[in-house]
């Protein structure tokens, strides 16, 4: 077990900075706790768990595992410690309300791509209850546990899924369409996660190289594992109508709209949809919901 004290430039608000790393309550590579929060990864150097604490304005971190010195090394980033916020001006009575209240909601750079990507993809065209539940499946049936015996499993490895056949992510809740895209996706692991030495243009250019990888698939990847802060999720089902009713009353709105509304805040217009999401904002419900499906009994 490794250990490490980490001295960061501003409070952090672990759960929710976390928040969108965790595939839900039932994710068995993370758990969240209000002021602490465990993580399985694969690391360069082999597999490890990283136990976070938040104490005072440092965050002290333990680490098991043959990668635990790389993991310790990537608390900064993943914890949002990195995340400069400095040219970031609300323009809005909503948005200055919203910083006022969450400014220790940051935005993560794990450097973990994959680990981004493979969830990402799992969640397109689909609700976040089949999402997640798809995500379970896949890791409970071809994970090892994580380093620790803290009751965590590995995310999925890569090389495995590049040669797992597509018609076997079926009983997991996954059709052949996503299925091919993450098995073309981990094809190309090793140059994805070598994205994190690019500029984001780069490395955002490798992601949407991949077929069945868009802009909203990518820009799930850039806010989490890039800690690009104006990575904004374009094609969202519920995105454009939260940010067209918190800036402009509007209680639908299109992708188009949004990105009008949020031009004022480029460089940062993914800051403006983490504070949204930390401020629980929601547009007006009215309307058809998305159904939720049960893909693997079709």
């Amino acid at each position: 077990m490794s250990l490490r004290t980490i001295p960061v430039p501003f409070p952090i608000d672990l759960a929710k900075t976390l928040f969108p790393l965790c595939r839900g309550a039932g994710d068995p590579t993370m758990r969240i706790g209000l002021a602490d929060a465990y993580r399985a990864m694969r690391t360069p150097d082999g597999p490890a768990t990283v136990h976070i604490r938040s104490i005072g304005y440092d965050i002290a971190a333990q680490a098991w595992g043959p990668g635990a010195d790389w993991a310790l090394a990537s608390v900064p980033g993943l914890v949002g410690a990195l995340d400069d916020a400095s040219g970031f001006q609300p323009q809005h009575h909503v948005i200055d309300e919203l910083w006022r209240r969450h400014k220790d909601v940051r935005i993560t750079r794990t450097g973990a791509v994959m680990q981004s990507l493979i969830p990402a993809i799992l969640e397109q065209k689909v609700t976040g209850m089949e999402a997640r539940r798809a995500y379970r499946s896949m890791v409970m049936a071809t994970s090892e546990p994580a380093p620790g015996d803290l009751g965590l499993h590995l995310p999925p490895d890569p090389a495995r899924l590049a040669e797992t056949p597509y018609f076997t992510f079926h009983p997991w809740g996954v059709e052949r369409r996503r299925a091919e895209t993450i098995r073309a996706a981990c094809e190309q692991a090793t140059r994805l996660e070598a994205g994190t030495t690019l500029t984001l243009d780069q490395a955002n250019a490798r992601l949407l190289a991949i077929r069945g990888v868009g802009p909203w698939t990518a820009a799930e990847v850039a806010r989490t594992a890039l800690g690009d802060a104006d990575a904004i999720s374009v094609g969202d089902f519920h995105l454009p109508n939260v940010v067209c009713w918190a800036l402009a009353r509007e209680p639908r709105g299109t992708d188009e709209r949004m990105l009008e509304l949020l031009e004022p805040y480029r460089g940062h217009r993914g800051r403006v949809q983490a504070l949204l999401e930390a401020g629980s904002i929601s547009a007006p419900a009215f309307g058809p919901r998305m159904e939720v499906r049960s893909i693997e009994r079709i």
